[in-house]
């Protein structure tokens, strides 16, 4: 559930105001992987998951540490994810001392029979107050090819239903391939069907398993980028284009073609163009990842190591870290990506660029825009 730009049409939580957010100091979004175990085999995977859990995955009185340690940003957006955090058999005693420290715990489970209501249950009880669910097509066959697993997509649908039946914020996650792409406007009215309070569209990441996936070309996902602007205004949900960061140069383009006037008119009237994006959330930039064994990461896509919990300071990795340091200074960007006027704001998926170039400070290469001379 990492969380990028949004539009502003509805509001189920708690949210942090635009102006008192400072990413040098802390993340908006903290992401926890508690075990790489799942019993799906999704074809994009960033985790690359397995059946089993890693021996050397945090312990519960680390993960204890782990929760007191992010509660030292404040009360940044936190998440458990995976693999499948249900398969921990302690996720529910992590949950709820999450809850006990002043945290508001999210989690990320996967479509499989153990996303049950017994289940979800008890993660309301424990306090969760958001459930995000995979869900990649609007048919089953092409949702469970996806995913490997036969019965994942009515599982997955099954356990939407029974989250918003139980009072939690649900969020549906798709990721953006060539398996799906054409199928965007089925995908939106289920979203709509589910009554999703956030829907969080993934553009590819080539790492994991998705670097063996057919990419869409660049030209398709500005495209995309187009067309989720225009669901801003239909659907009664919030829209976060993740890895995405151009996304915010259409929107602004778009309110600028609304209004009449330029979009760096629009952007000196509103950083986040009037609410629909979070100014330079990228990857190290409002954003930590820690993995099942306790890694460091800028993001869950940008696999580069700057620490481990177990031997040091999240909160001071984050803070001054060399490279998440660079990664929040949009100076030091490359190619088109340090051209760029919406740079500051943007900054390309420096996630993306590394799968692709082996550098995050190289040009975003599924953004089309060419940068206006200086």
């Amino acid at each position: 559930m990492a969380g990028h730009p949004h539009s502003t049409k509805r509001s189920n939580g708690r949210r942090r105001p635009f102006g008192k957010l400072d990413f040098n100091q802390s993340p908006f979004l903290v992401i926890w992987e508690v075990t790489r175990a799942c019993d799906l085999e999704c074809v994009h995977c960033r985790a690359e998951a397995q059946e089993n859990r890693h021996p050397l995955e945090l312990t519960t009185e680390e993960g204890f540490a782990l929760l007191d340690e992010i509660r030292r940003f404040g009360q940044p957006m936190f998440v458990f994810t995976g693999g499948d955090p249900l398969k921990r058999l302690d996720i529910f005693k992590l949950t709820a001392y999450a809850k006990k420290i002043g945290l508001s715990p999210g989690m990320s489970p996967s479509g499989t029979p153990l996303l049950n209501r017994d289940n979800l249950q008890q993660a309301a009880e424990a306090g969760i107050n958001t459930v995000s669910i995979s869900i990649d097509a609007p048919t089953a066959e092409t949702h469970d090819e996806f995913r490997r697993v036969p019965g994942s997509f009515e599982l997955s649908t099954r356990a939407a239903k029974t989250v918003r039946d139980l009072g939690l914020r649900l969020q549906i996650n798709t990721v953006i391939t060539t398996y799906n792409v054409d199928l965007l406007d089925d995908m939106a009215r289920l979203v709509t069907d589910l009554e999703a309070a956030r829907w969080e569209v993934f553009y590819l990441v080539p790492t994991g398993r998705g670097q063996e996936l057919e990419r869409a070309p660049a030209e398709q996902y500005e495209r995309v980028s187009n067309w989720l602007y225009d669901q801003t205004s239909k659907l009664d949900t919030h829209i976060t284009a993740v890895e995405a960061g151009f996304y915010r140069r259409v929107v602004l383009e778009r309110l600028a073609e609304e209004q009449g006037v330029t979009p760096l008119e629009v952007l000196e009237q509103s950083q986040s163009g009037h609410g629909r994006f979070l100014p330079k959330m990228n990857s190290g930039s409002g954003f930590v990842f820690i993995s099942h064994i306790g890694e460091i990461y800028p993001s869950g896509f940008l696999p580069i190591v700057a620490g481990n919990v177990r031997a040091d300071s999240l909160v001071d990795v984050y803070r001054h870290h060399p490279m998440f340091q660079e990664l929040r200074n949009s100076d030091k960007l490359r190619g088109r990506c340090g051209r760029c006027e919406y740079r500051t704001i943007c900054a390309g998926s420096r996630a993306r660029a590394y799968g692709v170039t082996g550098d995050y400070l190289a040009e975003d290469p599924f953004c089309v825009y060419e940068p206006q001379p200086a």
